[in-house]
């Protein structure tokens, strides 16, 4: 009888601990994580992925031209370049 009691007060500790834990980690303010006077660093061209956007678009379009003959990318078109 004893085992039933406490495992039905620990249990009613662990849901309320876990509600405790679930609520404080709300209680905070939503910071950032880039700072207003970051975000200049990020818009300077020298964080783009591709230095050239004309040659990337074209090389992408070569290489779903590939990948669509194959079935690889699911692009539309086949390897023979018509669409």
């Amino acid at each position: 009888m004893n085992s039933k009691i406490f495992s039905s007060q620990g249990s009613r500790i662990i849901v309320a601990l876990l509600l405790l834990g679930g609520l404080s980690a709300c209680s905070g303010p939503i910071e950032p994580w880039v700072k207003p006077y970051e975000r200049d660093r990020l818009a300077d061209p020298i964080m783009l992925m591709d230095g050239d956007p004309v040659s990337s678009a074209y090389i992408q379009h070569v290489y779903e031209a590939r990948e669509g003959a194959r079935g690889g990318e699911g692009g539309a078109g086949g390897g023979c370049g018509c669409n």
